[in-house]
């Protein structure tokens, strides 16, 4: 399945693609495909990272100084 997608750069990243392209020997369109999958297959939830490792009470209702009383 061939899906065709047109995409308008900015002059900037217009040469850099087509620098990349020229150096490496691989195609705009190859280039593009492959930071598409890796934009995808990338953690979305980078925040998980950090799960589990603040140290404290795990009911922040119990902290003092910090009651409406």
């Amino acid at each position: 399945m061939h899906n065709t997608l047109r995409v308008r750069l900015p002059e900037d990243l217009a040469k850099w693609l087509e620098d990349l392209a020229a150096k490496t020997g691989v195609s705009q369109g190859q280039i593009i495909r492959d930071q598409l999958e890796k934009a995808r297959s990338a953690d979305h939830r980078p925040f998980l990272r950090l799960a589990g490792t603040v140290n404290g009470s795990r009911d922040l209702s119990v902290r003092k100084g910090f009651s409406r009383k």
